[in-house]
C-alpha cells in the first residue's frame, strides 16, 4: 500500500507540471457509482457470482484532455460474501468451493499522457487471494504496474487499446518452484461509439509465460476473447444508468472435446472454466 502511496504522490507531480506546461488549469474531475453484476468475471477468469460492486475516483484533467491522473477505489462483494465468509478452509476440508469467493478491494493511481498509460493497481482480498498459489506468506495481497497506450489521443486509431500488466508484489508465487512467477496479462481491444449512447468492446487478452491466469502451468495461453456490449442513459443530467452484457471465452487448456463445456462446482473455479458471460446494472453520478 506504502508504494501505491508513494506513486501516486509522484504522478500527481508529474501531472500538475504537465498541466502547467499545457497552457492551462488542470480541471478536478471526480466520478461515484456502483454496479451488480450476475457473475463478476475478471480477465477471462470466474470470480464470483452476483455481486455489487461500487468504485470512486478522484482526479485531475489538463484543458486539452491529453494529461489526467486519476486515483480509484474499487470493491467487489458477492451474495454469498456479505457475512465475509472465508472459503479456503471450507474448500480445504471438502466444503462447497463455490463459497470460496472472498470481498476484495482494490486501490489504483493511474497517469495518461497523450496516450501513454502508467498505472499501479493494489488488490486486497478479504481472507486469502482467490487464486491458485498454496503460498500465502503476503496475505490476500498483489500490486501490479501497468503499462498502455490509448491509440487515439495519437492518430487516426480512435478506440483502439493496448494495456500490458505485470504482478510485482504480494501473493504470486509459483508453488511448483516457490519462485515470484510475474504473472502478467496483456490486452489490445477496440471500443465502439455508437449512437443513443450505445458502446461495444471487444478484446483479446492473453498471459505470455506461466502465471496466476493458468495455474502456473504450460506457457503462452489465450485466456480471455472477450465482447462487451452497454447502453446509457442519462437521467436529469444526475446520473448515469448503463445496462450491459458480456461474454468470454477463456482458451487456456481447450480443445475440441471440451470447448463448449460449461461446468458447476471445481471446474467453475478460475481458470478452468472456458466460456463466461455476465449481465450488470450501473449507477453513476
Amino acid at each position: 500500500m506504502k508504494k501505491i502511496f508513494m506513486m501516486a504522490v509522484a504522478m500527481l507531480m508529474a501531472v500538475a507540471v504537465m498541466a502547467e506546461e499545457d497552457n492551462g488549469k488542470a480541471k478536478f474531475k471526480y466520478e461515484a457509482g456502483a454496479e451488480v453484476v450476475s457473475s463478476y468475471i475478471w480477465r477471462g477468469l470466474y470470480n464470483g457470482g452476483l455481486s455489487f460492486q461500487p468504485c470512486a475516483s478522484v482526479g485531475f484533467v489538463s484543458n486539452s484532455d491529453k494529461v489526467k491522473f486519476k486515483i480509484e477505489a474499487w470493491g467487489s462483494v458477492g451474495a454469498s460474501d456479505w457475512k465475509f465468509r472465508k472459503g479456503f478452509p471450507e474448500l480445504a476440508n471438502g466444503g462447497d468451493p463455490n463459497t470460496y469467493f472472498v470481498p476484495e478491494f482494490d486501490l489504483t493511481a493511474e497517469l495518461q499522457v497523450y496516450g501513454l498509460v502508467l498505472g499501479a493497481t493494489h488488490y486486497y482480498y478479504f481472507g486469502g487471494t482467490p487464486f491458485f498459489s498454496s503460498l500465502n506468506e503476503d496475505g490476500g495481497s498483489q500490486t501490479e504496474v501497468k503499462v498502455g497506450l490509448r491509440f487515439g489521443d495519437f492518430c487516426k486509431a480512435s478506440g483502439l487499446y493496448f494495456n500490458w500488466n505485470t504482478m510485482v508484489a504480494g501473493n504470486d508465487v509459483n508453488p511448483k518452484t516457490g519462485k515470484r512467477a510475474w504473472s502478467t496479462y496483456i490486452d489490445f481491444g477496440y471500443e465502439a461509439e455508437f449512437e443513443h449512447d450505445i458502446t461495444l468492446d471487444l478484446c483479446v487478452g492473453f498471459t505470455p509465460w506461466k502465471s496466476l491466469y493458468t495455474d502456473y502451468e504450460g506457457k503462452i495461453a489465450v485466456n480471455n476473447i472477450s465482447l462487451r456490449f452497454g447502453k446509457t442513459w442519462n437521467v436529469a443530467d444526475v446520473v448515469d444508468i448503463e445496462l450491459f452484457a458480456l461474454g468470454s471465452m477463456n482458451t487456456y487448456k481447450i480443445n475440441k472435446h471440451n470447448c463448449f463445456e460449461w461446468k458447476a462446482g471445481d471446474d467453475k473455479l478460475g481458470s478452468a472454466q472456458r466460456l463466461n458471460g455476465t449481465i450488470g446494472l450501473g449507477f453513476w453520478f
